[in-house]
C-alpha cells in the first residue's frame, strides 16, 4: 500500500520536470514566429529570456520563505497551474493588447511556475521513502531532458507538417500536461519535508557553513556549464555545420538534451555502485574536454562531438550537486533547495551571457566565445576537490 502511494508521488514529480521542460524550452521555439507575427524586434525578443531567468531567481528567493506556510501541496498545484496558464496566455494575450507587453506578462507567469517547480520538487522527492535517493533524484532530473527532446521533436513535426500557423494550437496542447499534473498533485501523498521535523537552517546559518558556500559556488558553475552550450548548441550547429533551423534544433538542442538524459538515467540506475563526488569530478573533466573540442577543433563535426560530450558531461551537475547538498547538510530543508536553485539559475544566466559578451569582444567568434566559459567546469573541479578536503 505504501509502495503504491509513494510511487504516485514520484511519478507526479517526474511529470513535474516534464512540465518545467515545456515551460522553459517551448517558448524559445516561437521567438522567430513572434518576430514575424507581431513585428517585435529580435533584440526585444531576446529580452524575454532575461525576464524568464530573473523571474525564476526572484521566485527561488521568495519560495523558501512561504512554501511551508502556504503548504507544499497548494504550492505544487499552483506552480503547475501557472505553467499551463502562462502558455495559454502566450498564445492569446498578444492579440488583446500590446504584443510585447503581453508576452512579458505570459513569460513572468510561466517563469514563476517553473521556478517554484525547481524549488519544491527536489525536497518532495527527497522526502519520499525511497532507498536510493541520489539515484531517484538523478532519474527525476532526467525527465527534464526527455521533456526537452519530446517538446522539440513533436513541435518540429507539427510545424513541418501543418505549418507554423498552428503554433497556438500546439501551445494549448502542451499546456494540458502541467494542468493535468496540477490535478494529479491534489491526490498524491506529500511526505513530511525535512524542516517539518528538524530545526530549519536559515540563510545566515547556511552561509556560515563553508561547505554550503562551496556547494553554492559549485551550483553556479553547474548551471553555467550546462546552459552555455545548451543555449548556443542550435546556433553552433547552424553556423558551424551550415544546417537549417530545424536541423539545428534537432541535432543541437535534442542531441545535447538526449545525452544529458542518458547520463542522468545511467547514474540513476547504478548510483549505489558509484561515488557521487567522484562522478561529478569525472564529469567536470569531460566537460573541460568538450569545451576544448567546441572552441579549438578545426573540424566542425568535431565541434558537434564536443556538444554531444558536453551534454553527457553536464548531465549529473545539477541533480548531483543537490544530492550532495542534501547528504552533507541535513537541516537545510526548503531554504537550502531554494538557494541551490538560485545558484543554478544564476549560473544559467551568467554562463550564456559571458559567452555572448566574449563573442562580441572576439569579433563574433562563436567558438571562442563558448570556449571562454570553460572557466566554470574548471572552477567546479577545484570546488569539488576543496569540498572533499573539507569533508575529511
Amino acid at each position: 500500500m505504501k509502495d503504491t502511494a509513494y510511487k504516485k508521488t514520484v511519478a507526479a514529480c517526474f511529470i513535474g520536470f516534464v512540465s518545467q521542460a515545456i515551460a522553459v524550452n517551448f517558448p524559445p521555439l516561437l521567438f522567430l514566429t513572434f518576430h514575424n507575427t507581431y513585428n517585435i524586434p529580435l533584440e526585444k525578443i531576446t529580452f524575454l529570456v532575461i525576464v524568464n531567468f530573473i523571474t525564476q531567481l526572484i521566485t527561488d528567493l521568495v519560495a523558501s520563505k512561504y512554501a511551508k506556510k502556504i503548504g507544499y501541496r497548494t504550492c505544487l498545484v499552483l506552480c503547475h497551474t501557472l505553467c499551463g496558464a502562462g502558455l495559454v496566455l502566450m498564445a492569446f494575450l498578444p492579440d488583446a493588447f500590446n504584443p510585447f507587453t503581453a508576452l512579458i506578462v505570459a513569460t513572468c507567469i510561466y517563469a514563476v511556475g517553473s521556478g517554484l517547480l525547481e524549488v519544491l520538487l527536489n525536497p518532495v522527492i527527497e522526502a519520499c521513502p525511497t532507498k536510493n535517493k541520489a539515484g531517484i533524484m538523478s532519474i527525476m532530473h532526467s525527465f527534464y531532458c526527455w521533456g526537452v527532446v519530446v517538446v522539440v521533436l513533436i513541435s518540429t513535426a507539427f510545424f513541418a507538417s501543418m505549418g507554423i500557423g498552428c503554433w497556438k494550437t500546439v501551445t494549448c496542447i502542451w499546456s494540458l500536461i502541467p494542468f493535468a499534473n496540477a490535478v494529479f498533485f491534489t491526490h498524491v501523498p506529500i511526505y513530511p519535508i525535512a524542516e517539518e521535523t528538524n530545526d530549519m537552517a536559515n540563510y545566515k546559518e547556511l552561509f556560515s557553513q563553508k561547505k554550503f558556500v562551496i556547494i553554492m559556488c559549485i551550483m553556479v558553475c553547474a548551471g553555467a556549464s550546462e546552459l552555455t552550450v545548451g543555449q548556443w548548441a542550435s546556433t553552433f550547429v547552424e553556423d558551424g555545420l551550415k544546417l537549417d533551423k530545424s536541423m539545428g534544433d534537432l541535432i543541437g538542442v535534442c542531441g545535447f538534451a538526449l545525452c544529458m538524459g542518458i547520463a542522468r538515467s545511467i547514474y540513476g540506475k547504478y548510483s549505489e555502485r558509484m561515488s557521487l563526488r567522484g562522478t561529478l569530478i569525472a564529469s567536470a573533466i569531460l566537460c573541460v574536454i568538450s569545451y576544448l573540442l567546441i572552441g579549438l577543433s578545426p573540424y566542425p563535426w568535431f565541434g558537434l562531438l564536443g556538444c554531444i560530450l558536453c551534454g553527457l558531461s553536464v548531465g549529473m551537475f545539477w541533480p548531483g550537486t543537490i544530492s550532495m547538498a542534501s547528504e552533507r547538510i541535513k537541516s537545510g530543508g526548503t531554504t537550502m533547495y531554494a538557494l541551490c536553485a538560485l545558484g543554478g539559475d544564476m549560473g544559467c544566466t551568467t554562463g550564456p551571457a559571458l559567452a555572448g559578451f566574449m563573442m562580441g569582444v572576439l569579433g563574433d567568434n562563436l567558438r571562442l566565445g563558448i570556449l571562454c566559459s570553460i572557466i566554470f567546469p574548471i572552477l567546479m573541479i577545484l570546488g569539488l576537490i576543496l569540498l572533499g578536503k573539507k569533508n575529511k
